[in-house]
């Protein structure tokens, strides 16, 4: 038996399919061609979200049996080829939760006190304590557009910090207001976290028509998925003054970023490069539970 790692997945995970007597290999991330060159020799693949897993590649996979997504979205997999070809697929849901959810605090906390543009003044030698005025979340309307597991986890987080907590989702959320309109729910808001996976239902849906039903300073995190709130229609709400701060892990094009048009707000936006499970706890509980998995089915 033989397995692929790509996408930088912990070493854990190689550590235990070694263990169980499954040869490893392990590689960067591959574009479409480079994968479909090897995956014909390999009976499981591991990924995290850089290498995508299409419908050609599943016809060169003649003898793949499973496919481990580290993480718990699916965006990067033609689930529809995965289905047809009965090879099984596994991910991990849970995993990320706390990950994510404290990476949304941290970029709403720097969001609100500007703290990327402050540091970057302090190492150029300045003191400009008024130009960093900031705001406080104590008293502060959070709406949460998505209530699953990262959703629910955000929602606790920030009642602690004294915010108040509303949610826009199809299923009313225990414990919280929660709306099904968007127009209703949005002008609430102070700051909006969004946590949806991205589908062709969720898509665009936080769009420029749906911005000019915002309360006017409204501050946007994304640690969902790029694509959800279109960078193009959040650099309209930020031209328009609608939008006064925007905190996003994740980018409608990764990894080449260099035409997202949110690069042209460095005072307004803070951008990472999708860290939002990007824990040493988190990818190595993640990775271990894939290939313990992995090795099981492997080996039954």
């Amino acid at each position: 038996m033989k397995a692929l790692l790509v996408d930088h997945v912990n070493s854990a995970a190689v550590e235990i399919l070694k263990n169980a007597g499954i040869e490893t290999v392990v590689l960067p991330p591959l574009n479409e061609n480079d994968l479909c060159g090897i995956i014909g020799d390999f009976d499981a693949i591991l990924l995290r979200n850089l290498t995508y897993i299409t419908e050609k590649v599943i016809k060169c996979a003649k003898n793949l049996k499973i496919i481990g997504r580290v993480g718990a979205g699916l965006d990067n997999i033609d689930l529809s080829a995965v289905e047809k070809s009965g090879i099984k697929l596994i991910n991990s849901p849970d995993g990320n939760t706390i990950a994510t959810a404290e990476h949304t605090m941290a970029l709403m906390l720097a969001l609100s006190r500007h703290i990327p543009a402050a540091c970057n003044s302090v190492f150029e030698g300045k003191w400009e304590r008024c130009r960093f005025t900031g705001n406080d979340l104590f008293g502060k309307t959070l709406g949460i557009i998505g209530f699953g597991r990262i959703g629910s986890r955000v929602a606790n987080l920030a009642s602690a910090f004294g915010m108040n907590v509303i949610v826009y989702s199809r299923r009313p959320a225990a414990g919280f207001q929660s709306f099904n309109s968007l127009e209703k729910f949005l002008p609430l808001c102070d700051f909006i976290s969004i946590h949806l996976p991205k589908t062709a239902e969720t898509s665009g849906m936080i769009n420029y028509e749906m911005i000019k039903h915002m309360k006017k300073g409204v501050k946007i995190i994304n640690c969902s998925r790029g694509g959800i709130a279109p960078e193009k229609d959040l650099a309209k709400g930020l031209d328009s003054g609608i939008i006064s701060g925007v905190a996003t892990d994740v980018f409608e094009n990764e990894p080449d970023i260099s035409s997202s048009v949110l690069l042209n707000y460095p005072e307004k936006v803070i951008a990472v490069p999708h860290l939002g499970a990007n824990t040493i706890e988190t990818q190595i509980k993640v990775a271990s539970e894939i290939a313990s998995q992995i090795a099981d089915y492997l080996l039954m």
